[in-house]
């Protein structure tokens, strides 16, 4: 083996396929497992194929050589990740970077190996263990930071700016290979080796912490708009609570005058005038009586909204079972709970259908609260969330977001699903000891 001489292009390869299964073992795939294990071992293949028969081009050749390697490996992923273009283009930027660093780190150790022993065997060893710590390190390193992984989303301009990085990355840790009379460039054959294993470390670094810089950036947003979602419902509580304090008062105020009237009053007119009224008055009675005044509160106000868009909403609750939970997280999951189903059963054609119920009720020793609306418009369920029906994605779903927050928050779990045309919320909650 040459002593710092060009690094196996069979290493490179390696080293491209490696990175890129890192990112298929971490990130959610749109294919099935036969079907990713045969298009691993054909990119395997091809990607050597392809740098092994390149391997001799001229200088002017070796960039879209280059270039063309890095578009096989994106192609890989494309076909691999379920994830939008934006999302596969990063981690193909990625892959680049740590597939160059493996590489470099791996041939810089073999050459150190060299002082020692020229046997293949211990070459063979070294690949086998610097790869594996390497993707491993990797692995572990991307795998840690997946629950946040749904925050990560780039705009264009984001990802151009990664894009700028990738490219300077590789062209300081790679200058020096095509031309030593740069400014950057190095002209001991050890210290080009050493700049690129540590550019390229770097560059690893620099992508690791942007993408977990967008993660926190975005989740905060998200947090942001949620505890908004939150303020809302609770401040719609307050007002219906007002409303509803004000309309008690008066329906029994007018209940006291109306009987007053009925016994001084005895002619017909008047008998029939004091009737309406009272029919009048029925419409404010309060309907729900299920132990929790919140409970009450929220019903009554949501019940409104129903009358209007002409949905029947029944409910059979024991409020007396959510006595633990605070007024504003009881106004984020009802609130927003039974605002999405009025949202959705108003769209219902055949008014007969407008149809909505909701229950609470003692399951053992946990609290089931399920909701339950007629649709027509049949929403898509991925990773047990609703996907909005609306074009403008990004600024709608936080209404399920905000629930889902509030019972993690009990410990508990929200399952959503579709049966025929039933859209069903069932919310468990662990009842405190």
């Amino acid at each position: 083996m040459e002593l710092y001489g060009d690094i196996p292009r069979l290493f490179t390869s390696i080293a491209e396929w490696l990175a890129c299964m890192t990112c298929c073992f971490i990130l959610k795939r749109k294919i099935t497992n036969r079907q990713f294990a045969v298009l691993s071992v054909l990119f395997l293949v091809v990607q050597s194929l392809f740098l092994e028969l390149t391997k001799s081009v001229d200088k002017p050749l070796w960039l879209p050589v280059m270039l063309l390697a890095f578009f096989f490996m994106g192609l890989f992923l494309w076909l691999c990740l379920d994830a939008e273009i934006r999302i596969v283009i990063f981690y193909t930027l990625g892959s680049i970077i740590m597939a160059e660093f493996a590489a470099s780190l791996e041939w810089q150790l073999a050459n150190s190996l060299l002082s020692f022993t020229d046997s293949m065997a211990a070459q063979g060893i070294l690949l086998v263990v610097t790869y594996g710590v390497v993707f491993l390190v990797l692995f572990y390193m991307e795998n840690s930071g997946r629950e946040i992984l749904e925050y990560f989303d780039l705009k264009t301009g984001e990802l151009v700016g990664v894009a700028a990085l990738t490219a300077m990355i590789f062209a300081v840790s790679n200058i020096s290979f095509v031309s030593k009379n740069t400014p950057l460039s190095a002209t001991i054959e050890a210290d080009i080796f050493y700049i690129r294993t540590l550019v390229d470390l770097t560059g690893v670094i620099l992508l690791y912490a942007y993408k977990g810089r967008i993660c926190e950036m975005n989740a905060q947003k998200e947090l942001n708009t949620i505890n908004s979602v939150l303020k809302e419902q609770y401040d719609k509580y307050r007002g219906y609570q007002s409303g509803f304090d004000m309309i008690n008062i008066k329906y029994h105020d007018l209940k006291h005058q109306i009987a007053g009237l009925r016994a001084e009053m005895t002619e017909e007119k008047r008998e029939e005038w004091i009737s309406r009224m009272e029919e009048e008055l029925e419409n404010f009675k309060p309907e729900m009586q299920t132990g929790n005044t919140v409970l009450d509160t929220l019903i009554a106000g949501k019940q409104l909204e129903c009358r209007k868009a002409g949905i029947k909403l029944t409910c059979v609750a024991d409020g007396a079972l959510l006595d633990f939970i605070h007024v504003a997280d009881l106004c984020s999951i009802f609130g927003n709970a039974m605002d999405n189903a009025i949202e959705a059963t108003s769209f219902v054609h055949d008014e007969k259908k407008r149809l909505i119920h909701m229950s609470v009720s003692s399951q053992r020793n946990f609290v089931l609260i399920r909701f339950a609306n007629y649709i027509e418009e049949v929403p898509e369920i991925n990773d047990n969330f609703p996907q909005t029906t609306k074009q403008d994605k990004q600024n709608h779903g936080f209404g399920i977001k905000s629930i889902n927050y509030t019972v993690e928050k009990y410990k508990g779990h929200a399952q959503y699903e579709l049966k025929e045309n039933w859209f069903e919320l069932s919310i468990l909650l662990p009842r405190p000891e």
